[in-house]
């Protein structure tokens, strides 16, 4: 039984999160926002409210191991598998201010999360607090940037098909009801698969639910990449990254108190290092061609040979 409940759960997740940017992004059109901070914000929430409703839940429930690890894992599965397969459709260019801030940011952030952990082994009411006021600024600066772009320059006319405004409130509200739901489908039947293993409520975040729940920024990355939308594909990852720290982990200690664990500590730095490794290979060329995006699936399944041995 909960594997049928996991899957309804993941089917609820990933059309809430279709829907949800559907209506969003449609409403982000009309008001002429470029692509990429429609990636960086809009795509990138709707994509990551399935993180967000799995790890809220969790720590309801007081499952914290799976809140962190599913936060951290999505992140490790957006950056090196959801990039990574982009690039194998054709190169995945990257923008130089993107290069110079927003990713910069994404590891910044990381590198929070892992001082915040270490210091007291603890994401607490007060670490919770400053996650949220940083995501705050974060959408401000976006915003901030939106505002700035229009100025400089007017955006070009694209052909895109505008849902009605009253359609887009359904879509909004369905899908995020469809996700609040999803998730707590996917918490239940996950730890009830870990239990029924042997497995730890940190592994199955680290694996099941953290793919089931990236599922969503792998299908909108990979539709932008295929059409040619560079900018909507990078920024979704890098903006789910960011909103998944600051905000998925933001809202779950301010819940309750999350403890941050040696093996937390361990796949964080996996994170850095591996987002140091990207912004690397972005750099020469500003952008990630095929044999990189292979290198870094290879990376990825590494880790999750890993994870499963440890």
């Amino acid at each position: 039984m909960n594997y049928i409940l996991l899957i309804i759960g993941f089917i609820l997740l990933i059309k809430g999160a279709d829907f949800f940017v559907d209506g969003s992004s449609s409403v982000a059109k009309i008001l002429r926002v470029p692509s990429l901070i429609i990636g960086l914000t809009v795509v990138a929430l709707g994509t990551s409210l399935p993180e967000c409703s799995v790890s809220v839940s969790a720590s309801i429930q007081n499952k914290n191991e799976l809140a962190v690890a599913n936060a951290i894992g999505s992140n490790i599965f957006n950056l090196m598998a959801v990039c990574g397969i982009c690039a194998l459709f054709c190169p995945l260019e990257i923008q130089k201010s993107t290069l110079q801030k927003e990713f910069p940011f994404s590891i910044f952030t990381a590198g929070l999360l892992l001082g915040v952990g270490i210091t007291g082994m603890l994401i607490g009411h007060a670490e919770g607090g400053v996650l949220l006021g940083l995501f705050v600024c974060f959408i401000l600066w976006m915003i901030f940037s939106a505002i700035n772009s229009r100025k400089s320059h007017a955006e070009e006319e694209e052909e895109y098909k505008m849902l009605p405004m009253w359609k887009c409130l359904i879509f909004i509200v369905g899908g995020i009801a469809a996700i609040v739901v999803g998730g707590k489908l996917v918490v239940n039947s996950a730890s009830g698969i870990a239990k029924q293993f042997g497995m730890s409520d940190n592994l199955i975040g680290l694996t099941i639910v953290a793919l089931g729940t990236s599922l969503p920024e792998l299908v909108t990355s990979v539709v932008a990449a295929k059409k040619n939308e560079m900018d909507m594909a990078l920024g979704n990852v890098i903006g789910s990254n960011v909103f998944n720290i600051l905000f998925v982990l933001g809202v779950a200690s301010a819940i309750s108190p999350i403890s941050f664990i040696k093996e937390n500590i361990i796949d964080t730095i996996i994170l850095i290092v591996m987002s140091i490794l990207v912004l690397i290979f972005c750099i020469p060329k500003k952008k990630i061609v095929r044999w990189q995006g292979t290198v870094m699936l290879l990376l990825y399944s590494g880790y999750v040979v890993y994870i499963c041995k440890r």
